[in-house]
């Protein structure tokens, strides 16, 4: 019965990635203004959550795989936000 309920859970999972699909399809046809990017990193970031957490299991892990993504999560946010620092001074 718990097989039953863990892939009942992961065919929802794989459902709201593809309703997350749709709606990134979709606002890509949407003029957001300055709001596009914001928006769609945010659907991004639901989406990578939504793996990170279902399909690679780290709600089962130990503590050493959730503090090494954890440690990719902050790489990841420095990276963006140089990035983004850049983009902002050459402005």
């Amino acid at each position: 019965m718990e097989e039953d309920r863990g892939e009942v859970i992961l065919f929802r999972v794989a459902g709201a990635l593809l309703a997350l699909l749709a709606l990134t399809v979709g606002l890509s046809f949407a003029d957001l203004g300055r709001f596009s990017f914001a928006v769609a990193l945010t659907v991004a970031a639901a989406k990578a959550l939504l793996v990170a957490y279902y399909f690679m299991e780290l709600d089962e892990s130990v503590d050493a795989v959730r503090f090494m993504a954890a440690a990719g999560l902050v790489w990841l946010g420095l990276l963006l936000a140089g990035t983004l620092t850049d983009l902002i001074t050459r402005r």
